[in-house]
């Protein structure tokens, strides 16, 4: 009896400190078959859904994410251009995995290099931009690892650009979504290429289909990036926009490619069902505001920024706003000076804040320019 209770209790004790995969957030209904995931809604990057979301596990190719994001930082820059040449070294050349099988001395432009990439997960050409980029696989490692610090992915250590298994070579859901919020918000132009289906290289002569199956078979996907290996297991972060609302949703460790896309589209689903996003104006015209002594009269507010306002589905009509401004302002008048703010409110609940600036500068009048205003004001009068 005794040998019985102390073998149940084990058991209860090792199933406590087993993950289950699977697992989804239990207030939203899904039921899904990877070890980890995370939904999050790009322009805002607010998180919508994760489970797992910080489990440091293997990447895969997902790991090429933020590869592309350094070689368009490059090529938005400046740095590169996308007609540049890419030479391919023998070690480029020797990747493993997938590849398009690029030849030693072989010469391919960066956009062409992109596209094998995002469409196919080329690690050959993974490794030719690094190389092109930073001189050496290496020292273009050593950029993604500090990428990764600036966009706070504390669970992530990269050691090859390509997700090809090394040990040690972990990220999570969480940084997955950091990373790719970074590339598509700011880089749009990738969608040129992760929303490519069937392509070719060597003017026709080697086809291209993407990998990431929801290109085709869902509707509104923009990207971005699957991964395999035998050890991560079916990975990716897929990116849909629909209604002028783009999601990020990250999948790991799927344990087959049917189900990875199915986790995916779930999730995806789930954020388009639920959420929604709201562009928020004044409810009034922004009026020109007084400026005491200045050049001009009056100066003309205008938001910071535009505002769209992430809510649940069923609460738009909720949506209201507040703004505080100021009556008059004393030259001189900085352009970008702060002359009040609009508050965004879901109810009773302050949702967003968006401070209102001058739209122009106004200087303030000399000595001169205040004796002449008054003689004109004189004049006018009499």
């Amino acid at each position: 009896m005794k040998k019985s209770l102390t073998l149940l209790l084990s058991v209860l004790m090792l199933a406590a400190c087993i993950p289950l995969a699977g697992a989804a957030p239990a207030d939203s209904g899904l039921s899904l078959s990877c070890a980890s995931c995370l939904l999050m809604e790009k322009e805002t990057g607010t998180i919508l859904l994760e489970d797992n979301s910080h489990e440091k596990l293997e990447p895969a190719s997902v790991t090429k994410i933020m590869t592309l994001l350094l070689v368009m930082e490059a090529v938005d820059s400046g740095q590169i251009s996308m007609d540049d040449p890419v030479t391919v070294s023998a070690y480029a050349a020797g990747m493993g995995g997938s590849q398009v099988y690029l030849e030693e001395g072989e010469q391919m432009p960066v956009s062409e290099m992109i596209k094998c990439v995002t469409v196919v997960s080329g690690n050959d050409c993974a490794v030719a931009l690094a190389e092109h980029l930073a001189g050496s696989e290496g020292a273009f490692v050593a950029r993604m690892n500090q990428r990764a610090q600036e966009l706070g992915m504390a669970d992530t250590t990269f050691l090859n650009c390509t997700g090809l298994p090394a040990q040690g070579h972990v990220t999570s859901a969480h940084d997955i979504a950091l990373m790719s919020r970074e590339l598509i918000l700011n880089h749009p132009k990738i969608r040129d290429y992760t929303t490519i289906w069937m392509d070719s290289i060597r003017n026709g002569e080697f086809g291209l289909t993407n990998t990431n199956r929801l290109v085709r078979f869902y509707q509104g996907t923009t990207g971005l990036k699957t991964g395999f290996t035998s050890s991560a297991q079916y990975c990716i972060s897929a990116t849909a926009e629909r209604d002028g609302m783009e999601l990020i949703a990250v999948v790991m460790k799927s344990p087959t490619v049917n189900q990875r896309s199915e986790d995916a589209k779930a999730l995806l689903d789930y954020g388009f069902a639920h959420y929604a996003l709201v562009p928020v104006y004044p409810e009034v015209p922004l009026a020109p505001v007084d400026v005491l002594l200045g050049v001009q009269s009056q100066v003309q507010p205008q938001l910071e920024r535009d505002c769209r306002l992430l809510t649940r589905k069923g609460e738009e009509g909720q949506v209201t706003t507040r703004l505080t401004i100021s009556p008059n302002v004393e030259a001189p008048v900085e352009q970008g000076q702060t002359l009040g703010q609009l508050e965004v409110y879901v109810g009773s609940e302050l949702r967003d804040t968006v401070p209102i600036l001058a739209a122009q500068p106004v200087d303030r009048l000399s000595i001169p320019g205040i004796f002449g205003r008054m003689l004109s004001k004189l004049l006018m009068a009499e």
